[in-house]
This record gives structure tokens, sequence and C-alpha cells, in this order.
């Protein structure tokens, strides 16, 4: 028997690339995305083979084909289903959910609620572009209201869901938000995905520059960013501005802009992001809600929330452990034919 060391290889970002042709459209947000993904799991510290990314339908569902680890492109709406099942049987994987927000907002909403209040270990990618892309340009469950698609040729009267606060309701451990062109920001996100015990929900801005192109400009672009975007950091007040003289303090429960240096302001009295408070938390997904509102807000980008709570699967096996303990090893056939039994002469 050979006493030599077998060192572990190093992986980079090409080793999580695979030979598959890529079949989006040139320029969509989803290259980056991937782009991203391939680039920080290489520095996670787990084996390729011990990675699985299971998708729905949709254009951000044929993420398994490009990635070069385990995976599956199931059903619509049902990718959590799936990845719950798997994570439930096989804990100690690394499990990734790639979701848009028709597969995860619509069909498959029932199922994305009830995968983040019994917070499995697993990681959600969610693509929002606001428009059902694959099938070519329906407006989706996160269109605004009076958009005009092929399927809405007087507007859209639904109002939409906002994903962050969606999951807040639902009590997921973990809310977060980024975008596919601010390729730091989305790095760091990913990694702060997976480094979470617990369901993680990541809301990804994604351009869908055939259907709905530029919806999300005036985050990305140099000209506009700086005033329209604030990114939250844990201890850090909420400030923003080309010249960061811009900030946002609470009155009461109320966000309130305020400019640095006008009425005795100072940034000491900005508001103070934690990412433990739960009731903040709230209040930063829904800052934009209000179309009506007075007062126009930059859109938050960063962790909102993150806290520790027992993953299902713990639990799970914890639970297991308890019953063979005090009733021994079960017998799946006594089990099925059950305490009563005839016999037929």
């Amino acid at each position: 028997m050979s006493t030599d060391t077998i060192q572990p290889t190093t992986l980079t970002a090409k080793d999580f690339a695979t030979d598959q042709e890529i079949r989006w459209c040139p320029g969509c947000g989803d290259y980056s995305i991937l782009k991203q993904v391939q680039t920080v799991l290489p520095g996670i510290g787990v084996a390729r083979e011990n990675i699985v990314i299971v998708s729905g339908i949709g254009c951000s569902s044929r993420f398994p084909y490009y990635m070069n680890t385990y995976g599956m492109h199931s059903i619509h709406g049902r990718a959590t289903a799936v990845a719950s099942g798997l994570k439930a049987s096989r804990p100690e994987l690394s499990v990734w959910i790639v979701t848009g927000d028709g597969d995860s907002m619509s069909i498959g909403g029932n199922h994305l609620i009830h995968l983040l209040r019994r917070n499995f270990d697993v990681n959600i990618l969610l693509f929002n572009n606001q428009i059902y892309g694959l099938t070519k340009g329906q407006y989706s469950p996160t269109s605004e209201e009076r958009k005009v698609t092929k399927s809405t040729p007087m507007g859209s009267i639904d109002h939409p869901f906002n994903p962050a606060a969606l999951a807040m309701g639902a009590d997921a451990t973990f809310v977060a938000r980024s975008m596919d062109r601010d390729v730091k920001h989305l790095q760091e996100m990913i990694k702060r995905s997976e480094a979470h015990k617990g369901t993680s929900f990541l809301e990804i801005y994604q351009n869908c520059n055939i259907f709905n192109d530029a919806a999300f400009e005036i985050f990305t672009e140099k000209g506009s960013k700086p005033q329209e975007v604030i990114f939250v950091e844990h201890g850090k007040p909420l400030i923003f501005g080309a010249n960061k003289d811009k900030g946002i303090v609470l009155d009461g429960h109320h966000p309130k802009l305020v400019t640095i240096g006008q009425d005795g302001i100072t940034e000491s009295d900005l508001w103070i992001h934690d990412e433990k408070d739960i009731y903040k938390a709230q209040i930063l997904t829904r800052i934009f809600d209000d179309p009506n509102a007075e007062v126009h807000f930059p859109r938050p980008f960063g962790v909102f929330y993150a806290i520790e709570r027992t993953c299902y699967e713990d639990a799970l096996q914890a639970q297991l452990h308890d019953a063979k303990i005090a009733k021994g090893v079960g017998d799946l056939d006594k089990l099925i034919r059950g305490k009563e039994v005839w016999t037929i002469e």
C-alpha cells in the first residue's frame, strides 16, 4: 500500500465550465451571473462532485448544463421540492437552486415559501428580470403595474411581488439582493449566501436585453447609480450619493432622506444597518414599494437579514436518531403489512 499523500487539486473557474454551448441570447445578464458563480465556487472548499445545481424551467434554468458539477434541470416551479428531497437524504452536499421570477414567484411560489420556512441549508439564486423571457415576453409576477407586454397589451393591472419582502414574510433566515452588472458586489453576495447555514435567498436583478432591456439600467449606469443605489453593510450607516453626502434616517418606523451637513445632520445620525433586526430588514425590503410616495428613495442592495435557526435536515436527522434509540431500526416490510393480517385458507 502506497504511503504517498495525494494533494488536493486547486480548482479554478475553468474547472466549473462545461463543453456545452451556452444558449442564452448575446448580451443576457445570465452570462455574468454564471461567470461569478464559476469564480466563487472554487474558493468554498467543496469538491465539484459534492456540489449540485437544481433548476426549474426558464432561461435561468439552463444553468446546470453550464456548470461542471452534478445537477438537475427539473420541472416548472419544483426545483425547491427536488432540492429539499436531495438535501434531506444527502445533507452533506452543497445544494444550489437556480430559478427565475416566473419559475419561483408564480407556479413555484407555494414550494418556495415552504422551503424558506423549513430552512434547509441550500442556496437560492433568483434571477429577476421582471419578464417571461423564455416564452417570449409576457409579463411576470414581478413586472411593474401598467407593464405593456404581449400578454398585457393595455398594461398589466396586477400588483407585483416583491421577492425580498416575500422571503421575509416566509421567515427566511438570509435575504439579500444584488445585480448582474456589479461583478464585485455579486461575488460577495454569492460568498455570503454560501457561508450562511440555512436557506439563503439572493435576488439578482438580471437584464433581459431582448424582452425587457434596461429594466434596471438606472441602478447599473455610472451616471445614475450613485444616486439610485444604496449598498447596506452590517454595522455601517445608510449613506449614498456621488459625494457620499446623502443618507437615510428613521423617523419612528418611517425612512427619511437627509443630506449630511444640512440641518445639523452628521453621519452619526444616520440609520445603522443591523442584519439581525427583522423589523428594519422588512422596512429595507419595502423601501421602494410605493410608486406614489412623495420622496424617491434609492434601491437597497446587500444583505438585509441574516440570522441562525435550526436547519430542517439537522432536525430530521436528530429525530431519526432519537426514533432508532427509542424503537430500534425500522422494518419496512412490517410497516407495510401493518398490524392486522388476514390469512386466507
